[in-house]
């Protein structure tokens, strides 16, 4: 054995033995890495000592070569049990310090429920989707051919005061009902068409018991071969009667643009008959509007205010109480 041979496996010894007393010393994850990069980085004292085996004779390198493989071996095994094992420490600490005492008494938070207005919209919606209609939501911020061309209301027709518009800067209006979104669905879509839209809209009204500048409205559409008037009928009771129950309900001549013939639909409340929807088969000019052949096809549309809905079934006498966000009218419900 050379003198450079013997040195050599003086320096894997001794580093052997270094090394193992270190690792086990350890007590961090942190501590770990950085003896493991000591030892076995490319830099590492291992690295350094293999380095110098270029030095050694053809007879000794292959004793020597097994010799550092053994020691590079040992240092490894060494560095991965006590990982394991301050890994295993670092856990059950945490674990430790995040039990929870299941004896103690829990924080009680108080349930939410819904406003009176979505479990009524909730309420209709879930009537007409089980009489086979399918939801359809639209725009708020509309064209004036949406809101009123195209449902028959051309610029100069009287109808268009009846209902007096938000107008925006850039010429378009906040919608003033949702049978807007009737005409996007059939622009789009080929009959038979069953949808019913709930939706936000924007008149300007005088605030008071019963009026707001903004309020919810839901608009049924039912278009399709031999439609008639007593289909329509039968659908509206078929509807208030799931609403209200078993009470008598009236139709009542009346105009609206965009359907030919109209009725307003009267319900028998508390003794008194109260106004709750409009009513009436789509006008042959709105078909025009949408490219259907109003020769094949017939239709149907029925709309109601949400917030009307909402106070008679909850008898709220002022439509401003819905708005006003006072806890102790939304506990009621």
């Amino acid at each position: 054995m050379t003198a450079v041979s013997s040195d050599l496996e003086s320096q894997l010894i001794d580093l052997k033995q270094s090394a193992q007393e270190t690792i086990v010393a350890a007590d961090t994850l942190e501590a770990l890495e950085k003896l493991r990069i000591q030892y076995l980085g490319k830099k590492g004292e291992v690295s350094v000592i293999l380095g110098s085996m270029g030095k050694l004779s053809p007879d000794d390198r292959p004793r020597m070569g097994n010799l550092a493989n053994e020691v590079k071996t040992i240092i490894q095994t060494a560095l991965e049990t006590k990982k394991t094992k301050l890994q295993a420490a670092e856990l059950e600490a945490q674990l430790e310090s995040e039990t929870l005492d299941v004896t103690m008494p829990g924080y009680g938070r108080p349930l939410g429920h819904k406003h009176p207005l979505s479990s009524t919209i909730d309420r209709i919606l879930d009537i007409f989707v089980g009489l086979g209609y399918t939801v359809e939501e639209g725009l708020e911020i509309e064209e004036d051919y949406y809101n009123f061309e195209a449902l028959n209301t051309p610029a100069d027709h009287p109808a268009r005061d009846m209902q007096d518009t938000f107008y925006l800067p850039d010429g378009r209006l906040l919608r003033t009902h949702t049978s807007s979104v009737q005409i996007h669905y059939m622009e789009d879509n080929d009959p038979p068409v069953r949808i019913v839209a709930p939706g936000r809209v924007y008149r300007r009204d005088t605030v008071d018991a019963t009026h707001s500048a903004v309020f919810h409205q839901i608009e049924i559409l039912a278009v399709d071969e031999d439609l008639t008037f007593t289909d329509l009928k039968g659908t509206v009771k078929t509807f208030l009667q799931e609403m209200f129950g078993d009470i008598p309900i009236r139709f009542r001549a009346s105009y609206f643009p965009f359907t030919e013939p109209s009725a307003e639909v009267d319900v028998q409340w508390k003794g008194r008959w109260l106004e709750v929807m409009g009513c009436g088969m789509v006008d042959p000019n709105v078909f025009k509007s949408v490219g259907y052949n109003s020769e094949t096809y017939t239709g149907f549309a029925a709309g109601l205010g949400v917030e009307r809905f909402a106070m008679v079934l909850h008898q709220i006498d002022d439509i401003r109480r819905l708005y006003n966000s006072d806890l102790r009218f939304l506990r009621q419900f």
